[in-house]
């Protein structure tokens, strides 16, 4: 199997993420590898979707699960070798996948080579410019320039002990690159070069909002004054006018290659006119929207989601971004679980409570949380657009929960002093067999413990057996197929539906029926492709509560 010459592959990609360290382990050391990665990549391919997107696999010291990047042009010795990486590329592309790397470019770790050198050299210096150091506050410039938070807990300046501070927007160890910086600037392109030229397809930007920053006034506002003036061109690091420019010259770099290289942004920001910027096709090309997995389980919620979402990707002459999980979330088959929120930061907040819980409050039933994940990866996968599955979203994996405190690695979890559970339990490994001490993730322990019921949940298990939620996921991309060369949706408003059933229609007559209540709801007539209850659609053509069809109507 070849790659398509389909220089637009990336508007209507259904891209797998894949966490290397907890994908499949190799060597047996517990920690996921390349080699793990290229060990399945028939799995991929018979999975059937069209790019892998890979989290970082970089060195670094893991404070952040690889997100604390000490060199950008490398291989984590501990997952493999630039060598290794060449052959799994080869696979993927020779199995039909692109491959999408995540670039980091919002700071480095604290042991990147730059950030030494930044250390070891007096203030004003050229290596320190190269970050954003800041002098202390008070007689003798020990207190911090602001009273910011981190992302994941306590103040985002660090004290260096000779009078200056360092920003870290997330964690200690991932000191904030200085965008203002020709030589960062430069850097950036040629990495983003060296992966490109090496055969990867298209990039994921973490964080590409923050890049820009402007900390000129003195004093810097306070934290409450950061939430008054909210991401946009007047915050001091979220979403500033300037960011653009950077992105404008990572564009330039990106249709230097024949096809164009893609791009994705990380991109959290209040208004969706300011996210639509970050997908022109002079920038990035695509932001990722959030908003689905943030939605409430309601016919009303997902409705206006798509239908803000789709304007906002005209507006951009982009395509939408769809996602329901990934390494940063509650898996979905705990969150649709929960009870509604009200939307927006409400349900991250509603999330977090129920982790902190242990997962029993409040409790949840299981088998909802799996049906309506069922139902909503076959909504979002009869959407126009990109969709973005998270590797085990494909296995109905749960949030793993019951993570001893001695065992959790997440940076959030260490720097509450346990205070936030962080977000481990979405990046438990795989469990790929029934059997084994890490379900066949590797020939040991895993580095994060999994429970014993991943077993019922385990790839083999699940393999041709007809209603698993495997088998879902592989008819479903086989059929989306057909889909793929329209990106066109209208809203199907029949009066003889209940208000919980929300329908679609795309090209070839196809229609896209979700309930979202409790009770069957009576199909109009076509021939039904394919639905995510097991059960499926009887001879009184009901479609089950919490259920998604797809009907041939043409």
């Amino acid at each position: 199997m070849t790659l398509s010459d389909d220089k637009n592959w990336w508007r209507t990609a259904a891209v797998y993420q894949i966490y290397p360290r907890s994908f499949a382990d190799a060597n047996g050391d517990g920690i996921g590898d390349l080699n793990g990665i290229t060990s399945r990549v028939d799995y991929l391919a018979q999975l059937g979707v069209d790019a892998v997107w890979l989290s970082p696999f970089y060195p670094s010291a893991l404070a952040d699960g690889g997100y604390d990047v000490d060199d950008h042009r490398d291989v984590d010795p501990r997952l493999g070798t630039l060598a290794d990486f060449d052959r799994l590329v080869a696979a993927l592309h020779g199995a039909g996948i692109r491959v999408i790397v995540d670039i980091v470019p919002n700071h480095t770790g604290s042991g990147h080579k730059w950030f030494r050198e930044a250390l070891a050299s007096p203030r004003g210096s050229a290596a320190r410019d190269r970050y954003v150091f800041l002098d202390g506050l008070g007689d003798d410039a020990d207190q911090p320039p602001s009273d910011w938070g981190a992302a994941f807990g306590g103040n985002v300046w660090e004290p260096v002990g000779d009078g200056q501070f360092y920003l870290h927007l997330f964690a200690r160890e991932q000191p904030d690159l200085n965008w203002a910086n020709r030589e960062v600037r430069d850097d950036f392109l040629k990495t983003l070069r060296f992966w490109a030229d090496r055969g990867v397809d298209g990039f994921r930007v973490d964080v590409a909002m923050a890049l820009a920053k402007d900390l000129t006034a003195r004093p810097l506002p306070s934290a409450a004054e950061l939430e008054r003036i909210g991401p946009g061109p007047d915050h001091p690091y979220t979403d500033r006018d300037e960011v653009h420019e950077i992105f404008r010259e990572w564009r330039a770099v990106l249709d230097s290659y024949d096809p164009p290289r893609p791009a994705v942004g990380e991109v959290w920001v209040d208004d969706p006119a300011r996210r639509v910027l970050y997908a022109l096709s002079s920038e990035l090309g695509q932001a990722f929207n959030f908003d689905l997995l943030r939605a409430d389980w309601s016919a009303e919620a997902f409705r206006a989601v798509v239908a803000r979402n789709l304007q906002l990707a005209a507006a951009a002459g982009s395509s939408s971004t769809w996602v329901f999980s990934n390494h940063d979330v509650v898996r979905a088959a705990s969150r649709l679980a929960l009870p509604a929120a009200g939307g927006g930061d409400a349900s991250y907040a509603r999330d977090d409570a129920w982790l902190q819980s242990g997962g029993l409050t409040p409790a949840i039933d299981p088998a909802e949380g799996l049906a309506r994940a069922r139902a909503a990866a076959l909504f979002m996968l009869a959407l126009p657009g990109s969709a973005y599955l998270y590797q085990g979203e494909e296995l109905g994996l749960p949030e793993v929960v019951e993570i001893p405190p001695a065992a959790r690695q997440d940076p959030t979890f260490h720097r509450t002093g346990g205070a936030t559970i962080g977000r481990d339990g979405a990046r438990v490994p795989l469990p790929w067999s029934e059997e084994g001490p890490s379900f066949g993730f590797g020939s040991g322990p895993a580095h994060l413990p999994q429970p014993d019921y991943f077993q019922t949940y385990a790839a083999s298990r699940q393999d041709g057996v007809a209603g698993s939620t495997l088998e879902l996921y592989r008819a479903a991309l086989r059929l989306r197929e057909a889909l793929r060369a329209d990106e066109s949706l209208a809203w199907v408003d029949d009066a003889d539906l209940p208000g919980d059933v929300l329908a679609f229609s795309r090209g070839n007559g196809w229609r896209c029926y979700s309930n979202f209540g409790a009770a069957p709801a009576v199909l109009p007539p076509g021939r039904v492709l394919i639905c995510s209850d097991p059960a499926g659609v009887g001879a009184k053509r009901e479609l089950p509560g919490n259920a998604t069809a797809w009907l041939a109507c043409g």
